[in-house]
Parts: C-alpha cells; sequence; structure tokens
C-alpha cells in the first residue's frame, strides 16, 4: 500500500530541517521578532488571570499544587500506571510502576504520539496522528472508550480555564480550538510555521509559547482571543524545538531543541530572541520536580538526563543511562521519586531515581515509544501533554 500524502509530506519536512541544520549558521544575525502593535490602554485594567482560569496557589510557584501525593478528589482513587503510546505498534503499553511490568497492550489508532489527561483529570487521550483520531482511556478502569474523529492530532494541550482544547495539527499547519469534550471544532487557526509540537502557558493564562520543529519557530499565542501574537524564528540554522516548560516563578519558557542540542531561555513577555544554554546532544524533554527546585533535560542523542536547579540558573547534574539509550518523553511519579521517560529509538522505558540519577528500571514495550503518561499525578488540572499540572 502507498505510503498516504501525509507520510510523504512529514518526510520530506524531516528531511528538509536535518539538511538545513548541517549549514554553517551558529554566528548567523537573529531575526526580530514578530510581534503585535503594543496593547491598548484598556488592557492593562484587564483582570489579572484568564477569565475562569482557577486562581494561583502561589504566585511565586505556579507548580504549587503539583507536590508529592497531592492528588486531586477526581483521581486519588485511580490506579497508578504508565501509559506507552507506542507510534510504530500502534499500541499503548500500560506499565504496573510498583512491579515495572507491562500489564496490558491496548491496540489503538495509527501512529499514537502522546497520552494526555484532559483538563478535567477524568480521561487519557490518546492521539493517534496518522489515524486522525483521539481515542479515550478510562484511568479508572484501564479501559479504552471512545474515538473520535480529529485532524492530524500530534500533540493536545487544554487552556487554562478549561474551555478548549488545543490541537497541535503539525502537517495540517494549524491549532485547532475544540470543544474539550466533544473536539467539535471552535476555531482552526492557520500557522505560518512548520511543525507545532509543544507548547506551554503562562502563568496568568493569557497567553502560551508554541514551538514548530521543523521551520526552527516560536509562536505566541492569545489565549483568549486564539490569535497568533507573535513569531520568531530561533537564532541557529536548523534549529528544531521541542518540549516546552514555564519556569516555577512564571518569569521565563524553557524550550529544548533537539538539533541544537540545549534549551532555548526565552522571556514570553517581551518575546526577546532567546538565549541557547547547551545541555546534551538531542535535547527533547523538559519536566519539573515535585519541589519545583529542579527541572530535567533529556538529551536523546547521548542517552542521558542534565538537572537545571532554578535558584542556581544553572546545570548542576548530568545522568547517563548505563549502556546508553534514547530518552525522550514521560513524567515524574506522584511522590516524585522516578521520573519516567520513553526510549523512542529503543523500544524500551527507562525508570530514573530522582534522588540519584540511578536507573532503577528498563522496560521492554511497543516500537517506537514516545509521549508517555504517568497517572495520576498531582494538581489541580491538565494543561495536556504528557501531564502538565497547575
Amino acid at each position: 500500500m502507498p505510503p498516504s500524502p501525509r507520510t510523504i509530506a512529514a518526510a520530506a519536512l524531516l528531511v528538509a530541517a536535518l539538511a538545513a541544520c548541517a549549514a554553517p549558521s551558529d554566528h548567523a544575525r537573529p531575526a526580530a521578532p514578530r510581534t503585535e502593535a503594543a496593547a491598548p490602554p484598556d488592557r492593562a485594567a484587564a483582570p489579572p488571570g484568564l477569565p475562569g482560569m482557577p486562581p494561583v496557589l502561589d504566585p511565586a510557584d505556579v507548580y504549587a499544587a503539583d507536590r508529592p501525593g497531592k492528588l486531586a478528589a477526581a483521581v486519588k482513587d485511580f490506579p497508578s500506571r504508565v501509559y506507552v503510546p507506542n507510534t510504530n505498534s500502534n499500541t499503548v503499553s500500560v506499565i504496573d510502576p510498583a512491579t515495572y511490568k507491562v500489564i496490558e497492550t491496548i491496540p489503538v489508532g495509527n501512529q499514537p504520539q502522546h497520552v494526555v489527561p484532559s483538563w478535567d483529570l477524568k480521561t487519557l487521550w490518546v492521539n493517534n496522528d496518522l489515524g486522525d483520531s483521539l481515542t479515550a482511556i478510562d484511568p479508572a478502569t484501564g479501559k479504552t472508550g471512545r474515538t473520535l474523529d480529529v485532524s492530524d492530532p500530534y500533540n493536545l494541550y487544554f487552556t487554562p480555564n478549561g474551555k478548549y482544547a488545543v490541537v497541535m495539527a503539525s502537517m495540517d499547519r494549524e491549532l485547532v480550538f475544540r470543544d474539550p469534550h466533544t473536539m467539535k471544532t471552535a476555531k482552526a487557526l492557520p500557522v505560518d510555521c512548520a511543525g507545532v509540537n509543544h507548547a506551554d502557558f503562562s502563568a496568568d493564562g493569557r497567553y502560551f509559547i508554541v514551538s514548530c520543529e521543523f521551520s526552527g519557530d516560536l509562536l505566541k499565542v492569545d489565549t483568549e482571543k486564539m490569535k497568533i501574537v507573535g513569531q520568531q524564528k530561533l537564532p541557529r540554522q536548523g534549529a528544531m524545538p521541542q518540549d516546552v516548560k514555564l519556569s516555577p516563578d512564571g518569569k521565563t519558557f524553557y524550550i529544548a531543541d533537539m538539533m541544537s542540542h540545549g534549551m532555548w531561555v526565552l522571556d514570553g513577555k517581551t518575546f526577546a530572541v532567546p538565549k541557547l544554554l547547551p545541555t546534551g546532544r538531542g535535547a527533547h524533554g523538559l519536566y519539573v520536580s515535585r519541589d519545583s527546585r529542579e527541572m530535567y533535560i533529556t538529551n536523546r542523542g547521548e542517552g542521558s538526563v542534565s538537572v537545571f536547579d532554578f535558584a542556581k540558573n544553572a546545570l548542576t547534574k548530568k545522568w547517563h543511562l548505563p549502556g546508553g539509550g534514547s530518552p525522550d518523553m514521560g513524567g515524574v511519579s506522584a511522590d516524585g521519586k522516578v521520573l519516567w521517560l520513553s526510549g523512542r529509538y529503543d523500544a524500551e522505558v527507562y525508570a530514573i531515581d530522582t534522588a540519584s540519577g540511578k536507573e532503577l528500571a528498563r522496560i521492554p514495550v511497543g516500537s517506537g515509544p514516545h509521549g508517555l503518561a504517568v497517572y495520576p499525578q498531582p494538581g489541580r488540572y491538565s494543561l495536556g501533554h504528557t501531564g502538565v499540572f497547575r
């Protein structure tokens, strides 16, 4: 059977991105970011947070609701599991973290990329990218439910007030705002970049930053207006931005870049040109510790995890997986003691001790494991991806 047009397009974009990476451009002058005109005076009088968003518990720490074991009433009785989407096997492997064993393999749609907790925490959505669908998993029972037709759901987020789901339609070149329950389209927002894939929201929820991996762009999007208000190309030829994460104090966005081998440090408010902090080859995923003191950066190209200290504003440790590996996407256990990561190119999952960096287990799963979700996790609501909770 010949490959689909979307598959051909994806391959072409990836080849172009990798070819661009080889160009000598480390010292290229960065292009100035494009932003909208200054906000009108009435914007200054707007309420501090996105309307309908739960108030921030601690203005100094957006992750204050994510402390060890602080499970919401909606999830406190859910069994602890690790859900692993296998992109090449079209399955989800379910791991019991107590035994480090796969206890079930669930067939899903074509090319599942991420397992995403819903805003209300009650559903896990499997993003079947080439299958153009979302499959629901009930985390109380582990059973699949409805499958909804959704075009190109590479990744999935939720606005902080729970009003919309936001589909990262990478090949369709759109951010699609949808009803968070029915997934019916509210607004499809075309983007002038290639490969929208990851995002995170500002502390007040009024805007979010999006990475475009194939063109090396960043977008700034007004959440309420569903409008792009800023765009810039990263100042490095061949840049390939991936995961995006907000600092606990809400002042800085970090963007992992697998071809620049580090993470970009961005002031979201000014949206000025960011600076690159090298971490390791193939920097990919970003995960904040339960005490909000550190962030774990997966370096997929070298089989390591870098540890960034927020207070010191510096990398303080690097953990190498014994025998190597390809650590990609994942999450932190509810008690904060274990970092779970998919091994994208090795059909395995890694469990890492967050106190020592020691590998606790290496678990065989299906082919091409990607955006695994550790569930349940602490937090009042989910912003999506593999579990960004606040």
